[in-house]
């Protein structure tokens, strides 16, 4: 019987994360939760990681938790409960945590669960005929783990508007709302994205990537005041001061490529 996920890396550093259980439409049951965080745990130790892209096998990307796994968790106790959340919740923030930058690849349906993966991506690339939906209120439920990651997407109208109605909507309002950046034509065109996304990758500082990625996240939604101007000024200089910094100030100024460039 084949993984529901597995994680390759090729040998300059990029890695795929692949949800296989098409057969199940890539639905979230337990198996698959505890192999996503562990996959996400693995990469974020990986600092020969560069990005990380995060694919699904069949027509749909992932159509959220998977009815069976519903069934057994609505006979467990309530702390059975709290104890799946959490560990879903967990797999959520391992991969919005990445150093790495991250990029969902999405083919057909991202409902619930789904649609939350693609939100904890730093970016995503879609198909024309995908669709989206927030569905949990359809079931009596309501998105809870992953509403971080889609009210930081989407804002806090749009969420409250889908979190609500549970409509499905498609590519291009997705692209409107700001959970993809970029419609491609079919899978084809996602795996031209992935080669175009790998490539501009490959000329960025990994490390300088991690700390834009970290700045983010600790800065977002801060207000601008003299204490963050400080916070942002000793960033720059610790950057500027390190390997990284003075490799790509005197590749620049020699005229060749940075040491992490290949």
């Amino acid at each position: 019987m084949s993984q529901p996920v597995s994680l390759q890396v090729s040998p300059d550093g990029v890695a795929v994360v692949l949800l296989d259980r098409p057969e199940r439409r890539n639905a979230f049951d337990e198996t698959v939760i505890a192999a996503l965080r562990d996959a996400f745990e693995t990469l974020a130790g990986a600092d020969h990681v560069r990005v990380v892209f995060l694919k699904a096998t069949g027509p749909g990307f992932c159509a959220g938790a998977d009815l069976e796994w519903m069934e057994r968790q609505g006979r467990q106790s309530h702390d059975d409960n709290v104890t799946d959340a959490e560990a879903m919740a967990e797999m959520f923030r391992a991969l919005h945590m990445l150093p790495q930058h991250t990029v969902a690849l999405v083919q057909g349906a991202a409902f619930g669960g789904g649609a939350g993966l693609v939100a904890a991506c730093a970016d995503a690339v879609a198909t024309e005929g995908a669709q989206f939906r927030f569905s949990e209120v359809r079931l009596g439920l309501t998105p809870a783990t992953i509403s971080p990651y889609v009210i930081d997407a989407i804002g806090p109208r749009a969420a409250r508007r889908l979190f609500a109605t549970g409509q499905v909507f498609g590519a291009q309002e997705a692209l409107r709302l700001g959970l993809v950046s970029e419609i491609v034509a079919d899978e084809a065109g996602l795996d031209a994205a992935m080669a175009r996304i790998a490539d501009a990758m490959m000329h960025a500082a990994p490390g300088a990537v991690a700390d834009a990625r970290r700045l983010v996240h600790d800065l977002a939604h801060r207000r601008i005041e003299p204490g963050l101007s400080s916070d942002t000024a000793r960033r720059i200089a610790a950057r500027r001061a390190s390997d990284e910094g003075r490799e790509g100030l005197a590749a620049f100024l020699g005229r060749r490529r940075p040491d992490w460039a290949g």
